[in-house]
């Protein structure tokens, strides 16, 4: 049976065990549905090798090519991950139109005994409703912005308004990375596509009646841009203002960034692309504040030189925040009294 999505609230609430991509690794990689896992049925050299035979031999051969392989490489999904599913396990497969691919692995899990299903349209309908949340649409969802200098435990801010009950979308999370020039963190960030998956179906699970928190970004986070629905909701979002002593946010940071004081060479790096902004000679300071793990004052040099100018320069064209939120340190017990005042303040 093949499933015809309207929504992408409809895909959320779909009774099934488990969601499975049978594309290739690179398409899979590139997007799919959130929480759906891939057994490709031909990998990504298996399908180059059939289209080539399609496009340069003959269209025969390759279909009965490509049987082979799907039936081969079924097997072996059988035969491992799929290998404890019990009779009562119900799939949902899809390839990138629904075609061959999905059926081919959909009727092997039928004749098995399995009750399977296909999305109709493939992963190709499912992006389509991905733009239109994103592209084409206004989003439902009231959005409010923390904003703050750079070290104001923005993130950090959001992880303890969840355990208070608020509903947050955490775009540095999804985006991987920290969302500064030297944000960036191991193994890179996602594709495109992928990021905007994780946002439209987030979003499809936060109740619009109420009003979600977001850390106030750029349209960029590192090389992910903000999909323009999402961005338009954030220029015309209400914010609240972070504040805190410069003191507390340079430990923070170095708390925030261990990962990459760990690594000295990569830190240097990464100061090093500052030079347009600052110099050679100020870059060396900051090359002798990390080799020397003089950590906190290369996090408060370059807060008070580099980012607050910057921030300050951009809070004089936006518009006053709900309120300034003023902690005297940036620990769990500040930042959960910085909640209450949050929620008092937002009426949540």
């Amino acid at each position: 049976m093949a499933l015809k999505l309207t929504s992408l609230a409809e895909l959320a609430a779909l009774p099934f065990d488990q969601i499975i991509d049978v594309r290739a690794p690179s398409e899979y990689a590139e997007d799919h549905i959130p929480g759906a896992i891939n057994l490709p049925v031909l990998s990504d050299a298996e399908r180059a090798q059939v289209g080539t035979i399609y496009v340069q031999q003959d269209r025969f051969l390759a279909r009965k090519v490509g049987a082979a392989l799907v039936a081969r490489n079924a097997a072996k999904h059988l035969e491992g991950p799929l290998s404890d599913r019990d009779g009562s396990w119900r799939p949902l497969v899809y390839c990138w139109r629904g075609g061959q691919r999905s059926g081919s692995f959909a009727s092997i899990l039928t004749q098995v005994g399995w009750r399977v299903d296909l999305i109709e349209g493939g992963y190709k309908s499912y992006r389509h409703l991905v733009v239109q949340t994103l592209y084409d649409q206004p989003l439902a969802h009231r959005l409010i912005l923390i904003d703050g200098g750079t070290g104001t435990a923005k993130t950090r801010l959001l992880e303890r308004l969840v355990l208070a009950g608020a509903q947050v979308m955490d775009l540095e999370g999804m985006a991987a990375h920290r969302g500064s020039l030297l944000g960036g963190i191991a193994g890179g960030q996602p594709a495109q596509k992928s990021f905007e998956s994780q946002i439209a179906m987030a979003l499809v699970r936060l109740d619009p009646a109420r009003p979600v928190f977001v850390e106030a970004e750029s349209n960029k986070i590192g090389r992910i841009i903000l999909p323009p629905s999402l961005w338009q909701a954030m220029m015309a979002a209400d914010h609240l203002r972070i504040d805190a002593p410069l003191v507390a946010r340079a430990r923070y940071l170095t708390r925030a960034y261990a990962d990459l004081l760990a690594d000295v060479d990569m830190l240097c790096a990464r100061l090093t692309t500052l030079k347009a902004y600052h110099g050679a000679e100020r870059i060396e300071a900051w090359h002798t504040l990390a080799r020397t793990a003089a950590f906190e004052a290369l996090a408060a040099d370059l807060v008070a030189r580099h980012y607050d100018p910057r921030y300050v320069k951009a809070q004089a064209r936006g518009r006053a925040p709900l309120a300034n939120i003023a902690l005297a340190d940036l620990e769990d017990a500040d930042l959960d009294a910085a909640c209450r005042d949050i929620l008092a303040v937002t009426g949540v």
